[in-house]
């Protein structure tokens, strides 16, 4: 069993940067894979980023990808999401995910609430 909450969202200008923090309590928490995923309004969640379970590997969205970068610290049970040069578009409720290294949300069975990030142009 994982419980997750996310933190750091908040509002932004176009061009700035935020980092998101997803905080895990349960004990297996080094073991899952994990994924941050977002929603706006009126669209589906969608894959943003995700981490393997030591760290060892990355990978992105498209739409993130260079701007965005995943960490993790098991040793504090801690997430990490650097969003870098945000756009309007990155406008959206943030999520962090575990148990999967899949880009489905559906595939996930551990949830944060989410955390709004607003980016103004």
């Amino acid at each position: 069993q994982v419980q997750l909450e996310e933190s750091g969202g908040g509002l932004v200008q176009a061009g700035g940067s935020l980092r998101l923090s997803c905080a895990a309590s349960g004990r297996t928490f080094s073991n899952y894979d994990m994924g941050w995923f977002r929603q706006a309004p009126g669209k589906e969640r969608e894959f943003v980023g995700r981490i393997s379970w030591n760290g060892g590997r990355t990978s992105y969205a498209d739409s993130v990808k260079g701007r965005f970068t995943i960490s993790r610290d098991n040793a504090k049970n801690m997430v990490y999401l650097q969003m870098t040069s945000l756009k309007p578009e990155d406008t959206a409720v943030y999520y962090c995910a575990a148990g999967s290294w899949s880009p489905l949300p559906r595939n996930y069975r551990y949830w944060g609430q989410g955390t709004q990030v607003t980016v103004s142009s």
